[in-house]
């Protein structure tokens, strides 16, 4: 069995959980308030963007006194950056030998050292670095300076109660790698702060009991799952009776510590993270949406430098072993039973809806991955496709990609190769959602857009085919199309067809799903915080920029800023054309952390010899893109694009800018930016959404369908589907995961304010999503808005039956399907009849 090995090369555990060994569920909780030390300058942590200070402590060759000799400053010493030539491709896969996967013994798993972190200097150079976070220094020194220093703070008493709770449990001497059902533990779980209070001190056991995670955390028990305690600030106590401890780093001294199930809110996620990270928790499930770019840009940061954590999401519902009975995260268990199909997905609705497709049709799952809907994943495509091949459980792959990124590309290529390589290949089949989503929206998943010079969903779907997977146009298609491939692959092999054979075999009598290429994409919208073009000039001139709006001519060259998904850092495209087409443009990654953005760094260099820059022109150029990061990191940008020319005076002449929206959502920073926001300007229909947590896009074009859809991936495959049918829909809206039937009912409300609506089509698959919520909700907008136009229903998932139930027996004109394929052809119908 192959093993995802960490974002350096570490053993890590997504294969372990395919069998039935344990893995520890822990939650990252804010640390503790600083104690009160003479002898140390401290400084507060809330979590949110701020500097981090560093404490300098003198190299353990000097006598130290009692109390640490601690200054404050900045760290000083001298780390060392990898050479080109160390740089380990991204979660390279390590292989186990054939006698570690002996039923007899222990199944170990690999351990290598990492090429790309760890120290560069020598014991007696290291300068010792207390409780703060300075990336520039790996992981692996921070945490043993951490430990150090917090052996030398005083701790207060306890009582004997919680002295009891925080003894050191025994655990047997087992090599960290060791995942064996035997040795294996799950670590701490903790709960949202909105369940538990906030993160000052709180009573445990009061307002924390009957929250969201706490009920999430009862389920996963029930199901099997072995939690082993819990982690909140400050106070210690028990939860459904297990033991919450006041930090991470504290949980992995009393109990081991495999998984940390992160469930803050976005704001404190990557605090969360972090916190798992320097407590070496091997796996990472960061479940939150809304988390700040960069913030998780700081967080990739810091994962470069280790080699003990994977990290899986943010923006997902977790990772889940069906045939181990492990769940970390929040995904609707009744959808899932044991069997043989491996998923991994972007849309935690569409994981949903695959995982019941596949189970109505008798295949089960093994392992389900969430890449989770981020502008930056910490595991991808690649990473779970390599751990389904090597699982033998494992005999059929689905794959659900979306816009944003290139994730999709990347895993067309692997399976391009797998298939070239594999005598019997292991059935693929995949979906991309957001084929008809308009151009530069984000579809609800932070990372569902397109940047420049990124392909779209058309480009995916294309790539994908082309490498052999089989393509659906939605998710209910995947467990008979599956059957079919499995029923053919057993032909194949009995007949020992030769290498290379399409998989695609025996698939022939079911209905393909076809790009439908002629189907012309709305017209542009904007972003919401894409701010006016004058606004972004002005902020270039405040940087002593030289700007001078003109028309475009031959000699203007591009030049962006953003985010490469796929190094996980920001990056600068070059391009000699408006479209950034990959072809014409220059792709060029580097650190967040340490950006060398002089004139004679390699990168200014690299920048100017592909725009063909006179060599004059490159101060100016190194001018300009200093310019650029400054606004990109203090102003938390996520793109910054502008238009310039070199040819008698270097001056930009056009700008385009767009900044982070969740920075403000989840974080309340950067108010000035949020204030250059004009709602009179945009579509009324979108800002009474937002207040009331709903994603509605209105769409151009003839619109005769309303949707209303519970998650961004179902919701950008309802539409896509409902078009390739002939449907004209007028709006793309995603309820939320945590929609409620006052929810509801506000979605209805706006989507009955476009006089182009003739039906509305309700698909929900419930995860948190109740089916009976929805339905009551639907039932209240009948009562309160006098609904007039004809309604298809199709509930699915969480209490599907109870919802279908209300809805039948409401006696209003509600027409309900089970099939998605036949209440499609059903809304459709009904809007060209009106």
């Amino acid at each position: 069995m192959n093993v995802l090995a960490t974002r350096i090369s570490p053993p890590l555990v997504l294969s372990a959980l395919l069998c039935s060994c344990p893995v520890a569920i822990s939650h990252a909780s804010q640390e503790p308030s600083p104690t009160d030390v003479s002898h140390l300058t401290w400084t507060s942590i809330d979590h949110g963007y701020t500097q981090y200070r560093t404490l300098k402590i003198n190299p353990p060759s000097a006598n130290l006194p009692p109390k640490c000799r601690c200054s404050e400053t900045g760290y000083s010493g001298n780390t060392r950056e990898p050479s080109p030539a160390q740089q380990l491709p991204r979660n390279p896969i390590i292989k186990p030998s054939s006698s570690q996967q002996s039923p007899q013994s222990p199944r170990k798993l690999a351990n290598v050292k990492s090429a790309r972190g760890g120290s560069a200097l020598p014991h007696e150079d290291r300068y010792r670095l207390a409780k703060f976070r300075d990336y520039r220094i790996p992981i692996e020194i921070r945490t043993k300076l951490r430990r150090r220093h917090d052996s030398l703070m005083p701790r207060p008493r306890a009582g004997a109660a919680n002295d009891a709770l925080t003894a050191p449990i025994p655990q047997p001497k087992v090599p960290v790698d060791d995942l064996s059902t035997q040795h294996r533990e799950l670590c701490s779980y903790t709960a949202e702060s909105q369940d538990r209070g906030s993160h000052a001190c709180i009573v445990p056991g009061l307002s924390w009991q009957t929250g969201t995670s706490t009920a999430n955390v009862r389920e996963s028990l029930a199901w099997g799952t072995k939690v082993v305690g819990g982690v909140k600030q400050n106070p210690r106590g028990e939860n459904l009776g297990l033991p919450v401890f006041r930090s991470v780093r504290e949980a992995q001294k009393n109990v081991r510590v495999d998984a940390s199930a992160v469930y803050v809110p976005g704001g404190s996620a990557a605090a969360a993270i972090e916190e798992a990270i320097e407590a070496e928790v091997p796996l990472v499930v960061a479940v939150a949406e809304h988390v700040p770019i960069h913030d998780m840009l700081r967080v990739h940061s810091m994962l470069k430098t280790q080699s003990k954590t994977r990290l899986v999401g943010a923006n997902c519902p977790g990772i889940i072993s069906v045939t181990g009975k492990c769940r970390i995260g929040f995904q609707p268990l009744p959808c899932f039973t044991p069997g043989k199909i491996g998923i991994v997905a972007k849309s935690g609705t569409l994981s949903y809806e695959a995982a019941a497709s596949t189970t109505r049709a008798g295949l089960g799952q093994t392992l389900c991955i969430s890449m989770g809907g981020d502008v930056l994943a910490g595991t991808n495509f690649v990473d779970a496709l390599s751990t389904f091949e090597s699982d033998p459980e494992t005999e059929g792959i689905v794959l659900v990609g979306e816009i944003g990124g290139t994730a999709e590309m990347d895993a067309a290529d692997w399976i391009r190769d797998y298939y070239r390589r594999a005598a019997n290949p292991k059935p693929i089949m995949a979906l991309v959602g957001g084929q008809h989503a308009p151009a530069e929206r984000v579809m609800g998943h932070a990372g569902a857009w397109t940047a420049p010079g990124e392909p779209d969903a058309k480009a995916k779907y294309q790539a994908l085919e082309s490498a052999g997977a089989v393509m659906v146009n939605h998710p209910e298609k995947f467990g008979e199309g599956m059957k079919a491939l499995l029923k053919s692959r057993g032909l194949a092999h009995n007949a020992n067809f030769a290498r290379g054979v399409s998989q695609q075999r025996g698939f022939h009598t079911m209905r393909r799903a076809t790009l439908d290429v002629s189907h012309k994409a709305p017209q542009q919208q904007a972003r919401n915080l894409y701010v006016k073009p004058f606004q972004a000039l002005d902020m270039l001139r405040a940087k002593s920029v030289a700007v001078n709006e003109t028309a475009s001519s031959d000699a203007d060259f591009f030049l962006t800023l953003t985010v490469d998904r796929t190094a996980l850092s920001p990056c600068i495209l070059a391009s000699s054309t408006a479209a950034f087409s990959p072809e014409h443009t220059g792709r060029f990654p580097f650190s967040y952390e340490t950006p060398d953005l002089e004139s004679t760094s390699p990168l200014i260099k690299a920048v100017a010899s592909y725009l063909q820059l006179p060599t004059a022109s490159q101060e100016k150029l190194a001018e300009l893109v200093q310019a650029l990061w400054q606004i990109f990191t203090e102003k938390e940008a996520y793109l910054l694009e502008v238009r310039a020319s070199a040819k008698d005076t270097f001056e930009v002449r056009e700008a385009r800018f767009g900044f982070d929206d969740a920075a403000f959502r989840s974080s309340e920073r950067q108010e000035d930016i949020q204030n250059l926001r004009n709602p009179a300007e945009e579509v009324p229909e979108e800002v009474l959404a937002e207040k009331d947590g709903i994603v509605y896009v209105k769409l151009d074009g003839e619109g005769g369908i309303g949707t209303l859809v519970n998650g961004a991936g179902l919701a950008m495959n309802t539409v896509d589907a409902l078009t390739m049918h002939g449907g004209h829909c007028a709006n793309f809206l995603d309820t939320g995961g945590k929609a409620t039937s006052a929810t509801v009912k506000s979605s209805f409300q706006i989507i009955l304010s476009d006089a182009r609506v003739k039906a509305i089509f309700v698909n929900i698959f419930g995860g948190l999503t109740r089916c009976d919520m929805i339905a009551e909700g639907i039932l209240l907008a009948f009562q309160d808005l006098d609904v007039r136009i004809p309604l298809v229903v199709r509930l699915r998932g969480t209490n599907e039956r109870e919802g279908q139930r209300m809805i039948a027996e409401s006696g209003l004109p509600l027409e309900a399907f089970d099939e998605f394929e036949a209440a499609a052809k059903r809304v459709i119908e009904l809007a060209a009849q009106r």
